[in-house]
C-alpha cells in the first residue's frame, strides 16, 4: 500500500498538480509573500519529465495566464509571472501602457506603486521595445511592475520551460483570509 501511495504521489506531482510557495513580492497584489499555491501541470499538456517535451498537447498559454516556469537564467529555479506576450506578438511599453501588436492591452492586473517615475531606472517604466516575441516563447511580467525581475530584464521564456498554470491559493500565512482563493 505504501509503495502504491508513493507511486501515485509521484505521478500526480509530475503530471497533474504541484504545490509552490511564493518567495517574493513580484506578483503583488495577486500573490503575496508566503502564499502557497497549486499549479495545474496538465493544462498545457503532458510532458516527458526532464526532457520537457510535450507528448500530448492540451492547450497553450494565453494572455493573462499566471504561469510557473523554469527560470531561463538559472534552470535550478522556478519563477512565477503573468503572460503578457505570446509567440508572434510585438510588445511595446511606455508610461505604464502596454501595446500588443499596436493595440492597447488592458492591463487589469498591473500594479504600479506611488514611486516617482524618474526615480526608478528600470526597463519598461518609461519605454521598452518594440520587441518581437519569437516562436515557441513567451514574454512575461510580474504584476508588481516596479518590483519585478521579468522578461524586460532577462528575455523570453521558452514554451518547453512552462511547468503549468497557477490556479488556487491553498494556504497563506499570515494572510489566512486568502485561503482557497482562486488565482486570476
Amino acid at each position: 500500500a505504501i509503495i502504491i501511495a508513493i507511486i501515485l504521489a509521484i505521478v500526480i506531482r509530475t503530471f497533474v498538480v504541484q504545490a509552490f510557495k511564493i518567495p517574493s513580492g513580484s506578483m503583488e497584489p495577486t500573490l503575496l509573500i508566503g502564499d502557497h499555491i497549486l499549479v495545474n501541470k496538465f493544462i498545457y499538456g503532458i510532458k516527458i519529465p526532464f526532457l520537457r517535451k510535450t507528448l500530448i498537447p492540451v492547450s497553450k498559454p494565453k494572455h493573462d495566464d499566471v504561469i510557473v516556469f523554469i527560470y531561463p537564467v538559472d534552470k535550478s529555479k522556478d519563477f512565477i509571472k503573468r503572460v503578457i506576450g505570446l509567440p508572434g506578438d510585438t510588445i511595446e511599453i511606455f508610461d505604464r501602457k502596454i501595446l500588443i501588436n499596436g493595440n492597447h492591452y488592458k492591463d487589469s492586473y498591473g500594479y504600479y506603486s506611488n514611486r516617482k517615475k524618474d526615480s526608478f531606472h528600470s526597463p519598461g517604466v518609461n519605454h521598452y521595445g518594440p520587441i518581437h516575441v519569437p516562436e515557441n516563447h513567451l514574454f512575461v511580467m510580474g504584476d508588481n511592475r516596479y518590483n519585478s525581475y521579468d522578461s524586460r530584464f532577462w528575455g523570453f521564456v521558452p514554451l518547453k520551460s512552462v511547468k503549468g498554470k497557477a490556479f488556487i491559493i491553498y494556504w497563506s500565512w499570515p494572510h489566512w483570509k486568502r485561503f482557497m482563493h482562486i488565482i486570476s
